[in-house]
């Protein structure tokens, strides 16, 4: 009779099953198999909030075959993923399968490798009821403000809204920076920035204007900058003072789930569902060669910085190894984690440091690789040497005025070799000075006043909201991609390249929610019902009684809400366009239907007109001649087409570019995949080169 391992994932379950091998049966439970029921509320509020769970629809095959299996086997373990979400599956699992809940049945896995499996084989426990509350607690009060609270979202401006504990407060953050952004009155300022040279040196440097006599002197107007110059005119340049130092940077520490999503969208322009995607493939286990199935990094939900030292010496070998002893740091790297992280698992981290991302790339996809590489050289460079910079800083006087100069040169690289930590926003670039000595006299090369105002902060892209949300305490690491992904389908707001904006919609819900439900959108409200939300997960809080607290109050502002908008519906505004309707000669405005968005006439019913949204891409259409528009499909794929459909039938899913054919002139195109290339789509020409063959 074999033992039945219960896991999440089919992929998960080949994995382990190689690992343990003959004598037990590895199965999945394909996620959770309960839930609250989608078709009414699902929660007796006056029986303590006790969750009323339902079998998910679609999975009763499944459950019927995890029960057999459990029956005929002499021993069940629930090895679902090593976190909230797991724990309360693994305990769902236990009472469909009336399993002891008194019994040391639960396994977890921080990675999926030989020792992995084997230390959480030799590790079982009981199920973590304070975990499975603290998951309980969550799932219950988003049920309350999803529940009650959309429908009246519904009902006040438009059918299919949503509102949310999380989604709701991420929402706000995006409005109150565009109405940061829109109430912004940039001042102006100039700068003077001189080029200057030094003898015998071909290289000249540039020095920016700092003040009189040792003050700071700020430009607000080009009189001023005129006035400076004038005085200027004629001047001798000459090296006040140097000041030479050392600075040392230090490497970045090892990936939390909320740190690699930020870097993931900076680096890679990946999206944190891509990355959470990816990220999950890489630790249920993927096939390596002649490794077979295994799991490359560890559990990629988590806040914590810690790391084995047994994947700490891995990486001291290897560093050791491939650049030698001085790219060692004096004692080996530790980092502390925040004073509210969930310490269960290590930080993400390579399960085998020693295998690096060239070994491995030939059996991983794409994007499976970009973030192993990604996340292996941020693991492997958090344990290297310090790199160190040789600065130095000059003052220049020039009559009474005084400049300054600075800049840099590497002396040790460091952990730089291999990775540097990737930056919401440029800095400034800051090059090495020539040889400089106090006394020393300069040649001016060029010198101008430049105009300059102040910028208003930067819309937040998805790098930056992570980043926000897990220093407001908003969320955890698991619900951030979920978060994003969700009030964009809901059309709250819009992504414009990498920037999140938010929509008509976003910012009219977002003024209802606040004037209404002011502890709902509230930063600090929210972080501290997070907070309370981590004490049940430690035991400390009773959930009931938190859930009671903050039912009683929702309940009446809900009340309130009601009277006070009783006959009142908020209208969406709908955007303008320069767009004329051909049927009636009024401006087309951009509304938002079950596919996205659209152009109908606003003089709706009278005039039914409506278009659909296409981009101009640039290119001519191979058939006729005419613009080639971006255009999507009804399933929200992007296309391409003739901008004189259906008369002309051309169609694509090729990109097209701005290049033209060398042969005829007509616009190229991009395929892209496995069998990518650049071609000419016009009957006759054969045109046609790979992806990575420059142009001819």
């Amino acid at each position: 009779m074999s033992d039945l391992v219960i896991v999440e994932s089919p992929a998960k379950a080949k994995t382990i099953k190689k690992y343990l091998g003959p004598g037990y049966e590895v199965v999945a439970s394909m996620g959770h198999i309960r839930d609250l029921p989608k078709s009414k509320f699902g929660v007796d509020v006056d029986h303590d909030f006790e969750p009323q769970y339902v079998d998910i629809k679609g999975k009763e095959d499944l459950i019927k075959d995890l029960k057999k299996a459990a029956k005929k086997s002499e021993r069940v373990f629930l090895a679902t993923d090593p976190d909230r979400e797991g724990e309360a599956i693994s305990w769902h699992l236990a009472h469909l399968l009336n399993l002891d809940l008194n019994q040391d049945n639960r396994v977890t896995f921080n990675e999926i490798t030989k020792s992995g499996v084997k230390s959480g084989m030799d590790h079982r426990r009981r199920i973590d009821l304070d975990l499975v509350n603290a998951q309980q607690a969550r799932r219950v009060l988003d049920r309350i403000v999803g529940y009650k609270l959309s429908p009246f979202l519904w009902r006040k401006i438009r059918r299919g809204l949503s509102a949310g504990r999380v989604q709701s407060v991420a929402v706000r953050l995006i409005v109150d920076r565009e109405e940061e952004i829109k109430a912004f009155k940039p001042e102006e300022y100039w700068t003077i920035d001189a080029l200057l040279g030094v003898k015998g040196v071909r290289k000249a440097f540039s020095a920016k204007f700092y003040g009189k006599k040792g003050k700071k002197i700020d430009i607000k107007s080009e009189e001023e900058s005129n006035r400076i110059l004038k005085a200027l005119e004629g001047a001798d340049y000459v090296v006040d003072s140097v000041k030479k130092g050392v600075r040392k940077k230090t490497p970045a520490p090892p990936f939390t789930t909320s740190t690699m999503q930020q870097e993931a969208s900076r680096k890679l322009g990946f999206q944190a569902r891509r990355t959470m995607k990816a990220a999950q493939e890489l630790y249920e286990g993927v096939e390596v060669g002649e490794m077979g199935a295994v799991g490359l990094i560890t559990y990629m939900r988590t806040d914590s910085l810690r790391i084995s030292d047994e994947a700490r010496q891995s990486a001291t070998q290897f560093i050791s190894g491939k650049y030698g002893k001085e790219y060692l740091p004096d004692k080996p790297r530790t980092y502390k984690s925040k004073s509210n992280a969930q310490d269960a698992h290590e930080a993400i981290r390579p399960t085998m440091p020693e295998l690096s991302p060239d070994q491995v790339k030939a059996s991983l996809t794409s994007d499976q690789y970009k973030l192993y590489k990604l996340i292996w050289e941020r693991f492997i460079a958090s344990q290297m040497a310090n790199a160190e910079l040789d600065t130095v800083s000059a003052d220049i006087v020039a009559g009474e005025y005084l400049f300054k100069a600075s800049g840099y040169s590497v002396r040790f690289n460091g952990f730089t070799v291999l990775y540097e930590e990737g930056k919401d926003e440029e800095t400034e670039n800051s090059d090495m000075l020539p040889p400089l000595a106090a006394g020393d006299p300069l040649k001016l090369k060029s010198i101008a006043g430049n105009q300059h105002f102040t910028q208003p902060p930067p819309r937040f892209t998805e790098a930056s909201l992570i980043k926000a949300l897990e220093e407001n305490g908003i969320g955890r690491p698991s619900t951030y991609a979920p978060t994003i992904t969700t009030i964009l389908q809901r059309n709250y707001i819009e992504r414009e390249a990498k920037q999140l904006k938010p929509t008509a919609l976003g910012e009219v819900t977002t003024q209802l929610m606040r004037d209404h439900f002011k502890n709902i959108v509230d930063v600090d409200f929210t972080a501290h019902m997070e907070q309370n939300l981590d004490e049940v997960e430690v035991g400390k809080v009773d959930y009931v009684d938190m859930l009671k607290s903050f039912y009683g109050d929702f309940s009446k502002t809900l009340d309130t809400a009601e009277k006070e908008m009783e006959g009142t519906r908020v209208k969406v505004p709908h955007e303008e366009t320069d767009i004329v309707c051909e049927r009636c000669g009024r401006k087309m405005v951009i509304k938002i239907g079950r596919f996205g968005k659209f152009l109908a006439c606003p003089g709706f019913p009278e005039c039914k007109n409506t278009k659909r949204i296409a981009q101009e891409t640039g290119g001519l259409c191979p058939l006729c001649g005419k613009k080639v528009l971006e255009k999507k499909s009804k399933t929200g794929k992007k296309y391409y087409g003739c901008e004189d459909n259906p008369k002309c039938s051309f169609m694509t899913w090729d990109e097209p570019m701005k290049e033209q054919c060398p042969k005829c002139g007509a616009t190229l195109f991009k395929k892209r995949g496995k069998a990518g290339k650049i071609y000419c789509a016009k009957e006759g020409c054969d045109y046609e080169r790979g992806l990575k063959d420059n142009a001819e």
